[in-house]
């Protein structure tokens, strides 16, 4: 199957990157390299693109994108949470420009035997790296009760968690929960009927919940943040793309910290602490998608965009 991947708020990305034709940039979450096509055409021959991916499907689909520009790409297999390591190695510790799209790659969704997809009846996988040993099967059958409720709640914000968490412990007392579809009609049997007729797909809010547990993916964007701020040279940018409130708050958060980083209390004259800013948040509310956008890729709905320039 060919990977595919609509590349959502990608103009405004660009615009935001202020792409320097001999600078280096980073895509930190290559997927099908849209972006990084975008990127990689504004680039003169010193310019460099780094692009970083766990799935090894996407980066072969992106290295045959992006052959055309030769030896200005670089493209490594790995967690953009380990970006400055993996940098270091190529002898790169400053970059010109981050970008982090944090969506579920159309390809990752449409691929069935990914099972990221409540649309198709296949094996629960939802891996974004396939060599990791834990996969959406072991939480669905491993987790406890109150554990599955905490992933469903939390990550999901489904209001009927603890109901599914109880029905999915009961199902696996008499099979191991093996397939998508098999979870799909566990979790419609969760939610009174009422409620699955008034909003989107009754699984829609646990198979979300369960792919971003099983990749860690908020934990991974928390504890990278600060570190990929300080990968920036000076005037840099970092634009991050959520599709998730959670998300969404992690990011608004530490380019907040970041702009404004000072400990002291609200009542000191002067700041004593000797925090210094690390830069300017771009983008007091973020960018979302037009109205052109959203009717041509309907899942750019929940897109938004915020970006960091570091100091002079």
């Amino acid at each position: 199957m060919e990977f595919q991947h609509i590349s959502v708020l990608l103009e405004e990305t660009i615009d935001h990157l202020h792409i320097k034709p001999d600078g280096i940039y980073v895509d930190g979450t290559l997927g099908g390299g849209g972006h990084s096509y975008e990127i990689a055409s504004r680039l003169k021959e010193k310019g460099r693109l780094i692009g970083i991916d766990q799935d090894g499907d996407a980066l072969e689909a992106a290295g045959r994108r992006l052959e055309p520009f030769g030896d200005r790409i670089t493209l490594i297999r790995d967690n953009y949470c380990n970006a400055k390591e993996a940098l270091g190695q190529i002898g790169i510790a400053k970059v010109d420009g981050i970008l982090l799209d944090l969506g579920v790659s159309s390809f990752q969704l449409d691929h069935r035997e990914r099972g990221f997809s409540y649309k198709y009846d296949t094996v629960l996988d939802m891996r974004m790296d396939q060599r990791q040993s834990l996969s959406a099967r072991e939480i669905v059958n491993g987790y406890s009760e109150m554990e599955l409720f905490r992933v469903i709640r939390d990550y999901g914000e489904e209001q009927f968690a603890k109901n599914i968490a109880k029905h999915i412990v009961n199902a696996r007392k008499d099979k191991p929960i093996e397939t998508t579809g098999e979870l799909n009609e566990i979790i419609k049997a969760a939610i009174p009927a009422r409620m699955r007729a008034a909003g989107g797909h009754p699984s829609k809010k646990t198979f979300q919940a369960i792919r971003i547990e099983c990749n860690r993916e908020l934990e991974v964007l928390r504890d990278s943040l600060d570190d990929l701020i300080e990968m920036l040279k000076p005037g840099g940018r970092i634009c991050i793309i959520t599709f998730h409130s959670l998300e969404d708050r992690l990011v608004k958060a530490a380019f907040r910290r970041n702009e404004n980083p000072c400990t002291c209390p609200p009542d000191f004259p002067v700041c004593v602490c000797g925090q210094v800013s690390k830069g300017r948040v771009v983008t007091r509310k973020p960018i979302l998608p037009s109205q052109e956008e959203l009717a041509a890729n309907k899942r750019s709905k929940s897109a938004k965009l915020r970006v960091f320039e570091k100091a002079e």
